[in-house]
């Protein structure tokens, strides 16, 4: 019996890597792509009338049909803050925030008039599947309530992110 080989699990970082802010990484897996934070940086003194550093959507842009979902992984700005101009700029399928990051982002999108109708709170016993990715969560301590690390189950193996924690 041949047995198929995974066709390869693909992590791509659009913020967030080396910096701090923008925070937003895309698991990528056969045709399904699972976002994990979208948030913004904010400007040095230097970028006078600039108000937000945003990651470069380009790569959800081209394979904006293959999104499934948007996780997030607690409520600070650098993780949710560029959600609303996501959304302007594609179609994410649903939002799944911990309980004080959903509340967090509706305001978000309240206060810059964007509908969205499919924002969800998670807790760590819940546990989705898109395509190919198994998803399960995990809590964390942090400066902020709610926060949460994620673990994503690949044909390719297990990633794991924590977000962002702090020791007690």
């Amino acid at each position: 019996m041949e047995q198929k080989k995974p066709n390869g699990t693909k992590i791509v970082v659009l913020g967030g890597l080396g910096e701090v802010g923008k925070n937003m990484y895309c698991v990528m897996h056969d045709n399904n792509i699972v976002i994990i934070d979208a948030g913004v940086s904010f400007p040095e003194s230097e970028l006078l009338g600039i108000d937000y550093i945003l990651p470069d959507f380009t790569f959800l842009k081209e394979n904006e049909d293959k999104v499934k979902a948007l996780l997030i992984t607690h409520g600070h700005e650098d993780h949710i803050g560029g959600i609303p101009f996501l959304l302007q700029s594609i179609r994410v399928p649903a939002i799944y925030a911990p309980r004080h990051a959903k509340e967090l982002i509706a305001v978000k999108l309240e206060d810059k008039n964007i509908r969205y109708d499919n924002l969800n709170a998670y807790t760590e016993d819940m546990k989705l599947k898109f395509g190919t990715i198994d998803v399960e969560f995990f809590r964390t301590t942090h400066s902020i309530p709610d926060s949460h690390g994620i673990s994503l189950t690949t044909p390719d193996g297990r990633i794991i992110t924590t977000g962002d924690f702090k020791f007690d």
